[in-house]
C-alpha cells in the first residue's frame, strides 16, 4: 500500500496523533510519502526519528497512490486537490481544524480510521468539479482552473455593488446586482453558499446552485440547475478588474471578461469510512435536532 500525506499547519496538540498514524501505517509496512513543505513544519515541531520520502507537487505524484492522507480541515482538503488533481487518488480528511465538513475524521479516531483502512470498511465517494475558462485568457487561473466547492465571482477595490450577467446554456437567465455571485457544487453547497442563504444539496445530486451574495434586487433567490449546464458570466462595474475564487484561490480578471464554468472532466474521490455518512454529518457540524423540544 503506498499513500501521501498533506498537511498546511501544524495544530496545536496534533503532534501525537500524526506521530501515530506514521509509526502505525509504517508498522504495517505502507510506503509513505509526505508534502515536502508539510514535513518540514511538522518535523520542527515533533522529534522526528525515522526517514520518510517526500514530494513537493502534482508533477511527483500518479496513479500508483492508494490514498492520500490530508490533515488540517476543510481549507487542506481543498488544498490537497491541488496536488491529487485528475488522479484518482481517494483522499481521507483527518481533522484537526474546526468545522469538518470533509475532513470527518476526528484526530483521536486515527486508530479506528487506520483499522478500517487496512480491514477496507470504507466506500470512495465521488464528488463533482467545477472547471473554469476566462476570454481573454488569464493565466493565474489556466494554470490550476477548477474547483470542488464553489467559484465566486466578486467586486474588487469597491464599495459598489457589480452587475452579474449570467446565461445558462446560452439562454439569458438574469442580471444580478449584488456583491458577487456563487456557483457551487453540491460539495461547496454547505459553505460559502449555504451561509449566502443557499440550500444544503446531498452530494449523489447531480447538480449545481447559483447563490448571489448580497443582491439589491431582493426577489433573486439561489437557483438549483443540472451539473450538465454551461454557465456564462459577464461582470460589469464601476472598477476595471473583479475577483474570481476557485475554492481558497483568487485571481484578479478584468470586467468585462467572459467567464465559463462547466462540470469538470474528474471527479475528486473522498473516503467515507463505514458508520459514516453525509446526513450524519449534518446533523452533528450544524446541530440539526439539538433543540430540546426534540
Amino acid at each position: 500500500m503506498k499513500v501521501g500525506i498533506y498537511g498546511q499547519f501544524y495544530h496545536k496538540d496534533s503532534g501525537e496523533y500524526i506521530t501515530y498514524l506514521l509509526d502505525n501505517l509504517q508498522q504495517l509496512g505502507v510506503e509513505i510519502y509526505i508534502e515536502k513543505q508539510y514535513f518540514a513544519i511538522f518535523s520542527s515541531k515533533v522529534k522526528v526519528t525515522k526517514t520518510y520520502k517526500t514530494f513537493e507537487s502534482y508533477a511527483d505524484l500518479d496513479e500508483s497512490f492508494d490514498l492520500f492522507f490530508s490533515i488540517g480541515g476543510d481549507g487542506t482538503i481543498l488544498r490537497t486537490i491541488t496536488l491529487v488533481q485528475d488522479l484518482n487518488i481517494p483522499i481521507l480528511g483527518i481533522n484537526t481544524g474546526r468545522l469538518g465538513f470533509l475532513a470527518t475524521i476526528q484526530k483521536e479516531e486515527i486508530k479506528n480510521a487506520i483499522s478500517k483502512i487496512i480491514k477496507k470498511e470504507f466506500t470512495v465517494i465521488e464528488r463533482s468539479v467545477l472547471a473554469i475558462e476566462t476570454s481573454p485568457v488569464n493565466e493565474d487561473i489556466l494554470a490550476m482552473n477548477f474547483a470542488l466547492n464553489e467559484v465566486t465571482v466578486a467586486r474588487k477595490d469597491t464599495t459598489s455593488m457589480i452587475t452579474v450577467k449570467t446565461h445558462l446554456n446560452d439562454e439569458y437567465l438574469n442580471s444580478y446586482w449584488a456583491d458577487g455571485l456563487i456557483v457551487a457544487t453540491p460539495t461547496g453547497s454547505t459553505g460559502y453558499s449555504l451561509s449566502c442563504g443557499g440550500p444544503v444539496i446531498t452530494p449523489n445530486n447531480n447538480s449545481f446552485v447559483l447563490t448571489p451574495i448580497a443582491p439589491h434586487n431582493l426577489n433573486a433567490r439561489p437557483l438549483v440547475i443540472p451539473d450538465h449546464t454551461t454557465i456564462q458570466l459577464e461582470v460589469s462595474g464601476r472598477e476595471d478588474k473583479h475577483l474570481i475564487s476557485l475554492d481558497s484561490r483568487i485571481a484578479t480578471v478584468d470586467i468585462n471578461s467572459i467567464i465559463t464554468i462547466k462540470k469538470a472532466p474528474f471527479t475528486v474521490k473522498l473516503v467515507e469510512l463505514e458508520g459514516q455518512s453525509f446526513l450524519k454529518t449534518l446533523r452533528k457540524k450544524l446541530l440539526w435536532g439539538e433543540d430540546k423540544r426534540n
